[in-house]
């Protein structure tokens, strides 16, 4: 194989994901929202307001079904307080509908505690320990995407780390207490969907709207002149270890890249044959995803053939789609 090949499967490939986009390998989209205690007036205010514009982005902008988005909170009814029973029951709800293409998003509002021994997230009445967490989605057999935004939430990366999970926490600590500006700027990603889209193909994964999260986190505190008291982190292959978006490389990050939250484009639903080639590509570029985070274990000879490869294939499935419209 010569270098001005590999260079022209890669010129290919950029083309054809710059113009085209990706598609969400989910068939069924899904979230629970919880909001737990606030433990005063201000932040009650902003844990009120996140988990509104939360429910309205899921609802209308990402078009989750109605039916398929659990908000519990502190101040809502006793059915729908964010109390241990009703998560527990939520839970047991999802691990029984999601299937294995389905996704499910998991949003945590409020405080955590941690100390050498647990971590917990502050719920109206007994707390929700980590392991506990972990246990009731045992089952779930599909794409999980749990986003502890409290403070304390470090220990529930390693917890909830798992095959086909992307785990972010709002800190790299967890002796960091300190209440947590970071789901402010995750939601104002998924709001915002324009400016965090890096790589401008009209889609926001979740690793774009971490990694704008975690710059305006830091930005945030510049602005204020102040120490930086939180640094948000992710684990997306499973093996429980947090990274800062900087500081991921490998196979970090290849999951959360090829995860979004909005809907399957619309020519999917109208098209059967179209919906099958562009679940093809789909496949494509989370497999080219893969490979390009284990280039560096890879000899190099190896890696472009296998690049070249699936660019190729890529480009075939793009030709079809594109003909079939």
């Amino acid at each position: 194989m010569t270098i001005g090949v590999s260079r022209r499967a890669a010129v290919v490939l950029a083309i054809m994901l710059a113009g085209i986009g990706a598609t969400a390998e989910a068939q069924e989209r899904y979230a629970l929202v919880v909001a737990g205690v606030a433990g005063g007036e201000k932040f009650a205010e902003n844990h009120k307001k996140w988990t509104a514009s939360l429910e309205s982005l899921l609802t209308k902008r990402l078009a989750f079904a109605p039916d398929h988005v659990t908000i519990l909170s502190e101040s809502a009814s006793p059915a729908s307080a964010a109390t241990r029973e009703n998560v527990t029951r939520a839970l047991a709800s999802f691990t029984q509908r999601v299937k294995a293409d389905d996704t499910l998003v998991i949003f945590l509002i409020g405080h955590g505690t941690a100390d050498s021994t647990t971590a917990k997230f502050n719920l109206v009445g007994p707390d929700m320990e980590a392991k506990e967490w972990k246990a009731a989605l045992e089952g779930l057999a599909g794409r999980l995407v749990f986003v502890d935004t409290t403070s304390s939430s470090f220990p529930f990366v390693q917890a909830m780390a798992g095959k086909n999970r992307v785990v972010i926490a709002a800190t790299d600590s967890a002796s960091q207490r300190y209440d947590t500006v970071f789901p402010e700027y995750f939601i104002e990603a998924l709001t915002q969907s324009t400016n965090a889209d890096a790589d401008k193909n009209g889609r926001l994964s979740v690793w774009e709207a971490f990694v704008y999260a975690s710059q305006a986190v830091k930005a945030a505190f510049e602005q204020k002149g102040t120490l930086v008291t939180e640094r948000s982190v992710i684990d997306d292959n499973g093996d429980g270890v947090a990274k800062e978006a900087t500081a991921a490389t490998g196979s970090d990050g290849v999951l959360a890249k090829t995860t979004f939250l909005d809907a399957e484009p619309a020519s999917t639903a109208a098209n059967a044959a179209v919906a099958g080639l562009e679940r093809q590509r789909v496949a494509l570029e989370a497999r080219i995803e893969e490979l390009k985070g284990r280039k560096d274990q890879m000899p190099a000879g190896q890696y472009e053939e296998e690049f070249e490869k699936l660019a190729v294939e890529l480009a075939q499935v793009s030709a079809k789609i594109r003909s079939a419209k």
